[in-house]
């Protein structure tokens, strides 16, 4: 029986970027040698492996085969794929890239282009655009500078969630199904949110002018991003799909949602009850039931003080309104006015 032939490495081997992924460095050399990555992997004695599976999860005999075509350590080639990803933040990792550097090489792909909350390119620097354009650039640099505390400590907690070794509570997946909660009915676009039509065009959108948006409590906790997103782009799916499937602009919101929910969860989370109507509270409050119970007893203080003060704020301004008529009082007066009549004039 013939043993089966030893793999030759290749005579040239194109040097890996900085964070690039492994897909994105076997098709770069798959281009090179002029072959499909599928070819390419059957040259590698890979022929029954997907590219995506082996980004995932580069298994001994693989690695073993890999590193001895290319000429490299199997750990090397394992530190180009997601490895470290805990399976619970599998669906988080593109297959491709999500956002796009405006000064990185153009066929390479780095692998925190692949993740949803990765808006700064750590070679160059600079903030991420999306493949469609830059969507951030709705919002005013200096708007941008103070969100970004936000967004990078959002950032953090998203990337050691998935890594398995975030403890914070509450976690990740609750903070986003509380994120995602409608806290008010669905409503169409206000007069604030519609663009400036004539009376003619009015009448042709009128199915837009009327369609229900989703309003959940991602608008209240980020309001910048509920004032420049696009109305029908301002809702996201629920939970971690909101992440998973959402645009630039929206994991940008949801990063900075849960730096600042992770910062001050008491007083974000009131605020959105504050906010809410009757079946959006009972919505809100059920997702509540998740986080502990010692913090849901102070949201619950908090917002019975911020009612308390918004009542009592309410009921002195309609005191002091102007216009407003006295009523007579009805206390008995032991003065009367006939007692002082001979003193009139």
């Amino acid at each position: 029986m013939r043993a089966a032939p030893a793999l030759r490495m290749l005579p040239v081997v194109l040097k890996r970027e900085p964070d690039e992924r492994l897909s994105s460095w076997l098709g770069r050399l798959a281009r090179f040698y002029g072959m499909s990555t599928e070819a390419f992997l059957e040259c590698c004695g890979l022929s029954h492996s997907d590219i995506n599976d082996l980004e995932w999860r580069l298994g001994g005999g693989e690695g073993a085969l890999l590193a001895a075509r290319v000429g490299m350590a199997v750990e090397e080639l394992r530190a180009m794929t997601f490895a470290e990803i805990a399976p619970h933040a599998r669906l988080m990792v593109a297959r491709g890239r999500r956002y796009v550097c405006p000064l990185c090489r153009g066929g390479t792909q780095h692998k925190a282009t692949a993740l949803p909350w990765s808006f700064w390119c750590r070679e160059h620097a600079i903030r991420l655009a999306a493949r469609s354009g830059r969507e951030l650039e709705r919002l005013p640099e200096t708007q941008l500078v103070m969100l970004d505390l936000n967004a990078r400590a959002g950032a953090v907690r998203l990337a050691n969630w998935a890594r398995g070794r975030d403890e914070g509570l509450p976690s990740i997946p609750q903070l986003l199904d509380f994120l995602t909660t409608r806290h008010r009915r669905s409503s169409p676009p206000s007069l604030a949110e519609q663009p400036r039509l004539s009376l003619e065009a009015r009448r042709a959108n009128h199915d837009f002018l009327t369609r229900p948006i989703a309003r959940q409590a991602l608008l209240v906790v980020v309001p910048e991003y509920d004032r420049v997103a696009p109305v029908l782009a301002k809702p996201v799916r629920a939970g971690l799909f909101s992440l998973a499937q959402g645009s630039l602009l929206q994991n940008y919101a949801l990063a900075v949602g849960v730096g600042r929910l992770s910062a001050d969860p008491v007083g974000y989370s009131a605020a959105v009850l504050m906010a809410s109507d009757e079946e959006g509270e009972e919505r809100l409050r059920e997702t509540l039931r998740a986080w502990p119970l010692a913090l849901r007893r102070r949201i619950y203080a908090r917002l019975g003080r911020l009612r308390g003060a918004h009542s009592g704020s309410s009921l002195g301004v309609e005191r002091n309104r102007p216009g407003r008529k006295r009523r007579q009082s009805q206390k008995f007066r032991f003065s009367r006015s006939h007692n002082y009549a001979p003193r009139i004039s």
